[in-house]
């Protein structure tokens, strides 16, 4: 799976930033996009899993059932704030994320969440390219890897129930696997 370059991500984050989309839709690709949250944790987000005191919201991953707090950077929870306080539809639902159009419900299903990620790239002025809440995901973990974060607190970031499941993501970091085969390569000359 390929990594989003940085000018795309860029734009993207601009175009959340500038209000070039609805609050809702930025909160729910920057969710994914800085997070790495699934699609399923983004649609079942509830109210009281946000503490807003401290910038973080604390879930129980519905493909794990593991818990996970996860802190939000200050642009995710000013848009979040922003949709809750001033654009979310007036409803006795649990979850942050509704439907526009009245009943005003959750949104149904991930695909749902596919269709506002892929808008939002499309207003973002980035054209001819389909993205996913997976790779969004894929894209949050390869960022982290490539800061040097450790493999285990990725895999606790991303709420993987092993983390050997985190290994998928070495792969994009083509910098640090070189530096790992160099020197093997060098003993064995």
């Amino acid at each position: 799976m390929p990594l989003l370059d940085s000018e795309v991500e860029r734009k993207v984050i601009d175009a959340c930033q500038q209000g070039l989309v609805s609050a809702r839709d930025a909160a729910i690709v920057l969710l994914s996009l800085l997070t790495g949250l699934r699609a399923c944790d983004i649609r079942g987000l509830q109210l009281a899993d946000i503490d807003w005191r401290s910038g973080t919201i604390g879930i129980v991953q519905q493909k794990t059932g593991n818990p996970l707090t996860l802190p939000l950077p200050p642009l995710v929870v000013g848009k979040l704030a922003r949709y809750v306080l001033d654009e979310r539809p007036v409803s006795d639902a649990k979850e942050v994320f509704l439907r526009l159009k009245a009943p005003h419900v959750a949104l149904t299903d991930h695909a749902t969440i596919y269709v506002i990620v892929n808008k939002v790239f499309r207003l973002s002025g980035v054209e001819g390219m389909k993205v996913g809440t997976r790779s969004l995901r894929y894209n949050a973990a390869s960022k982290l890897l490539q800061a040097g974060t450790a493999l285990p607190t990725i895999s606790a970031i991303l709420g993987h129930a092993h983390s050997d499941s985190t290994n998928v993501y070495l792969n994009a970091d083509t910098e640090r696997l070189r530096a790992c085969v160099l020197p093997l390569l060098a003993r064995t000359m």
